[in-house]
């Protein structure tokens, strides 16, 4: 029987909202929607930036389950705009990742996120 292990930022949305920022059951880990904020909950300015910064945020949180890029099996993204959405992740993904970048996403375009400002939110499943 395995029992699920959970991670938090301690962001005031976490309480508000009502959920974890990842869960890890077995050898799976779910991270949910990273956005552009850093631990103080700001978020970064413009696309390509909070796309880094919600990197560094699944990084982060892949390191607490002694995990990395290289444990990823699928990202989905949501973007405000398709085509900047689409243009910043051909560079971040590709410093997230490494430049074989083999990892299975979905890119959608959205009207709005979560937070004022907010132009991407990346989710994340990973294996050991």
């Amino acid at each position: 029987m395995s029992t699920k292990e959970f991670k938090t930022f301690n962001m005031p949305w976490e309480k508000v909202y009502g959920y974890v920022q990842s869960v890890k059951n077995g050898n799976t880990v779910w991270i949910s929607g990273q956005l552009g904020h850093d631990m103080d909950g700001n978020l970064t300015d413009g696309m390509e930036n909070q796309f880094r910064q919600s990197y560094r945020n699944i990084e982060k949180l892949l390191a607490e389950y002694e995990m990395g890029a290289g444990n990823v099996v699928e990202e989905v993204i949501y973007v405000t705009d398709m085509k900047e959405g689409f243009e910043s992740r051909k560079i971040t993904g590709k410093e997230f990742y490494g430049e074989e970048c083999i990892v299975a996403s979905t890119i959608i375009g959205v009207t709005e996120l979560a937070l004022p400002g907010q132009k991407v939110e990346i989710k994340i499943v990973a294996k050991s």
